[in-house]
Formats: structure tokens, C-alpha cells, sequence
């Protein structure tokens, strides 16, 4: 047995410290495995924290053909919200479906009768939303992860491979400018006052001039900067993988504050989430497992949720009848939560069975997501989370809408669906 033992080990002093270190980084990834599993954070509340009662949104005003969505999220402070009339409410029939030919992570954006949708093989497509025909379609690199942003006769999209912002016609598609930047970025673009704001995987986040595509000032993270940037009263708001969230100036990217996240694997879990910003505070989920809620003016912890496994997705937040403010967002562990806004206690809990990557989406008052596993997409009534709505496609972020119908985004391919 000792022989045999002995033929097993490695023989030369090389193949003894090459074997050395892999059984070392297997020994770091259990420890890493089991911690986390075993020493996950626990949730944290304070009662007592500051709140602001804020009005829901009202319905635009402003017909469909002059619709938009402009960013992802639909709105500036990304709450992922938008209020519906009550006849936009499952059943659904399909008016029409578009192939894509290529993963779809991220919705489109909207405006007027196009859709613009960036896929994974970085190729942006401008569609007509009437009858699903491809308008213009430009390939913008090798590989995309994100939401394009439409403001003006300008669309604003980011690319992974090779890291760079492109700004296009909206009506030919034709570029503008192209703006190379230091590192890979899948950052959704926020527009607001003259500047595009992007983060990117260096940490570094840009605000760009919207004209020309020139920096007009960085600011720099401690870790990779994934998530758009959530404007609010003047304010950015982000989370990055250091697990650190911090507020920096609009004009001029000077830091306001930066909190923790306060535990997780090894010290601090990843924010990849995009914030949302509403009530007086900062909502977004965690590596960790946790869903968080800061204070937006201190950066002070209001209350922080254990949901058992990773928190990729960015959360949606509304008034619901009968709830309240109410934080919707789904987690790895298979389950889709409503948090009250206020305290963080679970209003209701939706076993979907399959990790839940992705981002929620409120329309009216039906909250839609998807799931990773069974590539279905969900759809719960806000206050009871009563399912009402199930369609055959969709991993990530499936639903946009204008007020008409419902544009949702599949696991390769676009549909649009029309109240019945």
C-alpha cells in the first residue's frame, strides 16, 4: 500500500509544488464554499430609519407613437416601475415575434414606434414595434451585456468586447461617435444634462459628453462598476464589487459617501444589482445573498434581508394597494420576494423553483420576471403574488411596455403581446 501510495505523489520537486498548489486552491475554494454556505450574513433591521413618503407615478400623458422607454429601468432613479393603465393585464395574444438568433440578457428601450435592443453578440437593432421589421441592425463589437439608452434622436449603447461607448442615429443607425474606454463595461447608459454616465470592470466611471463622446470626469471604485448608475436629486448612486455602494455628484463625480455591505463570503459579497432610489433610500441586492436598503442622503444602513443565495437581480419598487411601498426582486435560491419598503420584512414569497438571475419589471400592477432554469417568465399580481401571468420564454429581463401593449424579451427572441 505504501508503495502505492508513493507512485501516486508527485516525484520531482516541480511536479511537488505545482501539486501543493492545487490542492491549496482546492482546500481555499471549500473553505470559501463552506463559509459561505455555513457564515452567511444575517439580516439587519432598524425600524426606526429615516423614511419619505413619496406619490406613485402617474401615467404619461403623451400618446404611444410618441412613447418612450428611454432607459433601462425606464426611469432615472431606476425603480423599475411603470403605471400602466388597468387594461394592460394578462391574458396576452401575440401580435408578433422576432428571432433575434443570439442571447438576450438586457430589454429594449423605446421610442416613438421603435425598439431598440442590444443581443449578446453586440449587434443593436432598431424594431418597429407595430409589426416586429427590423429597421436597422449595426454590430458594434463582439460581445454585449446591457440596455441601451435612447434620448433625442441619439442611441447610447455599451460594449464588453472590445470596451467602448458607441452613440448612433436613431433613425439610419449610423454612429456618431465610438469612445473607446479603459476596460470591458456591460453598464447600461444613463443620460441626464448634457452627460452620458457608464461604469465600467476597471471601476472607473465615465461621464461623457452626449455631443462628442468627450470625458468630462471619472471617478474611480474600489471594485468593477456592472450596474448602471442611478440618478436621484442630482445624486449617482452604485454598488461595485469591493461590495462597497457609494454617492457621488452628478456634475462633478465628487464622492458623498460610500457604505459596506457589511459581511458576506470572505468579508463582502459583489454588487452587481442597479440600485433603485426611492423613499429617502438606496435598494439593491447583493452577492452576498442580501437584499439592501441605505439611507440616500447618509449612506446609513436601514435594513439589509438574507434571502439564502446570490442576489444578481435589480430590484422593482412601487406603492401596491393594500401593501405599501413595497421592494420586489428575485433570488439564486429560486424564490421571488415582496419586501416591505419601510421595515424589510417578507410581504409574500413565490417558489418559482429555478435561479432567478434576472430583474423584475412592474406594469401596472403586475410584477414580471424570469427564470433561469426553465426559461419561463412570470407573472404575479403585486399585492398578492398570485400568479396570472406564465409565457414559454425568458431567462433574464423580459417585459417593456408603452401603454398599449407589453414588448417581452425571450430567451432569443422579441414578442409582442396584446391584452385580449
Amino acid at each position: 500500500m505504501r508503495k502505492f501510495l508513493q507512485r501516486l505523489l508527485p516525484r520531482s520537486p516541480r511536479q511537488r509544488v505545482a501539486a501543493a498548489g492545487v490542492l491549496v486552491a482546492l482546500i481555499g475554494a471549500g473553505l470559501g464554499l463552506y463559509l459561505y454556505e455555513h457564515r452567511r450574513p444575517g439580516s439587519v433591521y432598524h425600524p426606526h430609519a429615516r423614511f419619505i413618503a413619496q406619490p406613485t407615478p402617474s401615467l404619461p400623458t403623451r400618446g404611444p407613437d410618441r412613447f418612450a422607454w428611454p432607459f433601462y429601468g425606464y426611469t432615472k432613479n431606476h425603480t423599475r416601475f411603470f403605471p400602466a393603465p388597468a387594461r394592460v393585464h394578462p391574458p396576452f395574444k401575440r401580435r408578433w415575434a422576432h428571432a433575434v438568433g443570439s442571447l438576450l440578457e438586457f430589454p429594449g428601450v423605446i421610442q416613438g414606434e421603435r425598439i431598440f435592443q442590444l443581443a449578446d453578440n453586440a449587434v443593436l437593432k432598431a424594431t418597429n414595434k407595430h409589426t416586429g421589421r427590423v429597421m436597422w441592425a449595426h454590430r458594434l463589437g463582439s460581445l454585449s451585456a446591457s440596455a441601451p439608452a435612447v434620448v433625442g434622436g441619439t442611441v447610447y449603447a455599451t460594449v464588453l468586447l472590445p470596451g467602448r461607448m458607441v452613440a448612433l442615429d436613431v433613425a439610419r443607425g449610423s454612429i456618431r461617435w465610438s469612445r473607446r474606454i479603459s476596460s470591458r463595461t456591460e453598464s447600461s447608459p444613463l443620460v441626464d444634462d448634457g452627460k452620458v454616465f457608464i461604469g465600467s470592470e476597471s471601476g472607473t466611471v465615465y461621464a461623457l459628453d452626449t455631443r462628442t463622446g468627450n470625458v468630462v470626469w471619472t471617478y474611480h471604485a474600489a471594485g468593477a462598476v456592472k450596474a448602471s448608475p442611478t440618478l436621484s436629486g442630482g445624486v449617482l448612486y452604485f454598488g461595485d464589487y469591493s461590495g462597497h455602494v457609494q454617492a457621488i455628484s452628478e456634475r462633478s463625480g465628487r464622492r458623498l459617501w460610500v457604505s459596506g455591505s457589511g459581511g458576506g463570503l470572505l468579508g463582502s459579497g459583489n454588487f452587481y444589482s442597479t440600485a433603485a432610489v426611492v423613499y429617502g433610500r438606496v435598494f439593491l441586492g447583493n452577492t452576498d445573498g442580501r437584499m439592501y436598503a441605505y439611507d440616500a442622503g447618509t449612506g446609513a444602513l436601514d435594513w439589509a434581508v438574507q434571502t439564502g443565495a446570490y442576489v444578481y437581480a435589480s430590484p422593482a419598487v412601487t406603492n401596491a394597494p393594500g401593501l405599501g411601498p413595497t421592494v420586489y426582486v428575485g433570488s439564486y435560491d429560486g424564490t421571488f420576494y415582496a419586501f416591505n419598503a419601510r421595515s424589510g420584512r417578507i410581504a409574500w414569497r413565490y417558489h418559482a423553483g429555478g435561479a432567478i438571475s434576472g430583474s423584475a419589471t412592474v406594469i401596472g400592477r403586475i410584477v414580471y420576471f424570469a427564470d433561469l432554469r426553465d426559461r419561463r417568465t412570470y407573472g404575479l399580481g403585486v399585492s398578492t403574488g398570485r400568479l396570472v401571468f406564465r409565457f414559454p420564454s425568458g431567462k433574464f429581463d423580459p417585459v417593456i411596455s408603452d401603454g398599449v401593449d407589453i414588448y417581452l424579451t425571450g430567451t432569443t427572441g422579441l414578442y409582442a403581446l396584446a391584452p385580449r
